[in-house]
């Protein structure tokens, strides 16, 4: 899944308008333009289509959680620069303040089961034998999830 995918996912599912989307992005300290929003939201046929890169999305996500959790004190995190499946999932799964248990009850409304070992496995630091990556597969059903959980509840 690429980034531009992922932000209008997150986007339809919490229903953020234009303004939204720019009060996000500063929540993480970063200013963007309601053009660079519209560009990183067009379609990849799209002639103004713009990709969204790794730092951008992790500056998103940064204020998503800021978003959600509330802003923390002192310096703010730095944004990763090198994304993958992942960290986007870590990043969702702390602004939303989810259990394990949650993000397999997610998997499973886009009828997706894995166990939670397998789970855990997508948490773990990269260096430890047990670490798996997060396939596209994964993401992909957990944002589809996210949108029947998320959604149901306007």
């Amino acid at each position: 899944m690429n980034n531009n995918d992922i932000l209008r996912r997150i986007r339809y599912t919490f229903d953020f308008n234009d303004t939204k989307m720019i009060e996000l992005f500063a929540l993480a300290d970063h200013l963007v333009t309601r053009a660079e929003i519209s560009d990183w939201l067009k379609k990849d046929d799209d002639p103004a289509y713009k990709e969204l890169q790794d730092v951008e999305m992790a500056i998103f996500l940064n204020g998503f959680i800021n978003e959600k959790r509330g802003k923390k004190e002192g310096v703010q995190p730095e944004p990763e620069k090198r994304l993958n499946n992942n960290i986007i999932l870590r990043k969702l799964k702390i602004a939303l303040n989810l259990k394990d248990e949650d993000i397999l009850e997610i998997l499973m409304l886009a009828d997706l089961r894995i166990s939670k070992h397998e789970l855990s496995a997508f948490f773990r630091n990269p260096n430890q034998e047990q670490y798996r990556l997060c396939k596209d597969q994964v993401l992909r059903n957990f944002l589809f999830g996210m949108q029947k959980k998320y959604l149901e509840k306007k």
